[in-house]
C-alpha cells in the first residue's frame, strides 16, 4: 500500500509527512537567515524609535516658540507655582487654608460674640436693653 501512494503522490511525500505531524528538517541556512531577519527587525525598530524621537523634540521646539510668543507656561511650571503659592503663608487672605492660621486666632469666638452682642445692646433704647439683659 505504501509503495501505491508513493507511486502516487510522486515527490510529495516529504511534503505530506510534514502536513501530519512529522519533523521538518531544516536547512542550513534557514538559522542563519533568521537570525539576519531578525537582525533587520532590531534595525527597523530603533530607526523607528529615532525617528519619533527627532518628532517629538521638532514638535517640543515649535511648542516652546509658541510659549515664548505668547508668555505661556508649561502645566509642571505652573503646578510647581501653584504648590510654592500654596505652602507660602498668606497672611490676611481669605481663602488661606486652615494650617496657616496663627495659633489664638480661632480659640476666642464666644468671646467675639459676646463682645458684638454689647456692643449692638449699647446702640438700643434703654427699656430694650433692660429686656435683653435680663
Amino acid at each position: 500500500m505504501d509503495f501505491v501512494m508513493k507511486q502516487a503522490l510522486g515527490g510529495a511525500t516529504k511534503d505530506m509527512g510534514k502536513m501530519l505531524g512529522g519533523e521538518e528538517e531544516k536547512a542550513p541556512d534557514a538559522q542563519k537567515k533568521e537570525e539576519e531577519r531578525q537582525e533587520a527587525l532590531r534595525q527597523q525598530e530603533e530607526e523607528r524609535k529615532a525617528k519619533h524621537a527627532r518628532m517629538e523634540a521638532e514638535r517640543e521646539k515649535v511648542r516652546q516658540q509658541i510659549r515664548d510668543k505668547y508668555g505661556l507656561k508649561k502645566k509642571e511650571e505652573k503646578e510647581a507655582e501653584e504648590k510654592a503659592a500654596l505652602e507660602q503663608p498668606c497672611e490676611g487672605s481669605l481663602t488661606r487654608p486652615k494650617k496657616a492660621i496663627p495659633a489664638g486666632c480661632g480659640d476666642e469666638e464666644e468671646e467675639e460674640e459676646e463682645s458684638i452682642l454689647d456692643t449692638v445692646l449699647k446702640y438700643l433704647p434703654g427699656p430694650l436693653q433692660d429686656m435683653f439683659k435680663k
